[in-house]
């Protein structure tokens, strides 16, 4: 049976793109559904689903939309409509790919509905904002993004390529077959560059044991979507080896995970190993977009386009404390390890960021914090990267999954 890509848009301003891009489809193979998200009739194509119905999935209707006259209104309520709209379909198994075309009002609204499938159903956006800051648009999801080089305002020389190409990708994605991997436990864990040898190391660890493992890039959205994950019930458990997303959230980094970062996985009771990887860090992009007020401080330069800053003791101190919080709120099982020789490769001693009485603030810290009634506490002399350390982790990991289990 052909695959059912969706096609979910605003009709009222892109018809007839979206009617070029159902034709590519077609010719592909592809069976299209043109989902309309407009509040205003359609223009230049037919909605095999209204956007009366898309309306209707928010609670509300599209006459009333058009009557408040508030457009962040409406792009918000046919967004949630979207969402509800294809969640629906992807659980009928009535999709198998969504694609949407838009400017910022078409995009967050294609978004937000995307954010509502599962993980691997591919999702495909070309858009006029692709080619700037795109993290709004994709959050924590597997969301692919093309720029659209030109305005999406009819079809020309160069339109019709971009939109063709995206039309040919979504029924690439929607006709592939679905790859056949054993299924195994899943583990998720947090990495950086500064902690790549323990997680390497406590990856192969689980694999050997019978755990399949999903390292995840500490980069903010990174541990997003380890936790979103954690969310969507996929894991057995969460080795929280690089919590640095902390230290961001503090001191204003571009890396933060915000507020919700190591809440999720305890919230639902998850077992967890969780370690203080890189909080001896806060990342920011080129040298130049370091704020003035940090003009004194150390700083490590990892690219022309990273640039770390040293936690001080007093930043330590309150990562500490809310690392320590947070792990404390756990419904489930945690156990804390703390490698006393050092919390990334910067910060061995003889390395750019070594500061004993920095760490010595950090883990003081959460000596005092941590309630040993909800958190097992284990330190190590040894640093982060260290195999032994991270054979202590992934072993106790293991023991916990194996007992919440049982």
């Amino acid at each position: 049976m052909a695959p059912t890509v969706a096609l979910l848009g605003t009709l009222d301003t892109k018809g007839a793109e979206y009617e070029f891009l159902r034709q590519r489809l077609s010719a592909a193979g592809c069976t299209p559904l043109l989902i309309d998200c407009g509040v205003y009739p359609p223009q230049g194509a037919v909605p095999d689903v209204p956007a009366t119905q898309v309306a209707q999935a928010a609670g509300t209707a599209v006459e009333r939309l058009r009557a408040a006259a508030d457009r962040g209104t409406a792009v918000a309520r046919m967004a949630e409509g979207a969402a509800a709209t294809l969640r629906g379909l992807s659980e009928a198994g009535r999709v198998q790919a969504v694609l949407a075309v838009g400017g910022s009002g078409g995009t967050a609204i294609a978004a937000r509905a995307m954010a509502a499938l599962p993980i691997g159903t591919p999702k495909l956006i070309v858009s006029t904002v692709a080619s700037g800051d795109t993290r709004p648009y994709v959050g924590a999801r597997d969301v692919a993004m093309m720029y659209s080089v030109v305005d999406i305002a009819g079809i020309n020389r160069f339109s019709a390529r971009i939109l063709g190409n995206a039309a040919a990708a979504a029924a690439g994605m929607a006709g592939a077959a679905e790859p056949e991997v054993p299924p195994r436990p899943l583990v998720g864990t947090s990495m950086f560059g500064v902690t790549t040898p323990s997680v390497t190391a406590a990856r192969e660890n689980l694999e050997r044991t019978g755990f399949e493992v999903l390292v995840f890039h500490a980069t903010g959205t990174g541990g997003q979507s380890l936790e979103a994950l954690a969310a969507d019930g996929f894991l057995a458990g969460v080795l929280d080896i690089t919590t640095t997303e902390l230290a961001d959230e503090l001191v204003g980094g571009v890396m933060s995970a915000g507020d919700d970062r190591l809440r999720v996985a305890g919230r639902h009771g998850l077992p967890q190993v969780v370690s203080v990887g890189a909080v001896d860090m806060v990342n920011f992009a080129a040298p130049d977009t370091v704020p003035a007020a940090f003009a004194d401080r150390l700083f490590y330069h990892h690219n022309p386009n990273v640039t770390l800053m040293r936690t001080t003791a007093e930043e330590c101190a309150e990562i500490a404390r809310r690392i320590a919080a947070r792990l404390n709120e756990a419904i489930g099982p945690v156990a804390l390890y703390l490698p006393l020789g050092g919390v990334s490769a910067l910060s061995v001693a003889g390395q750019p960021f070594h500061d004993a009485e920095a760490d010595a603030a950090l883990f003081a810290t959460l000596r005092e914090q941590v309630d040993p009634a909800r958190v097992e506490l284990h330190e190590l002399d040894a640093d982060v990267n260290d195999p032994r350390f991270a054979a202590a982790m992934t072993d106790r990991l293991t023991e916990l999954i194996q007992e919440h289990h049982q």
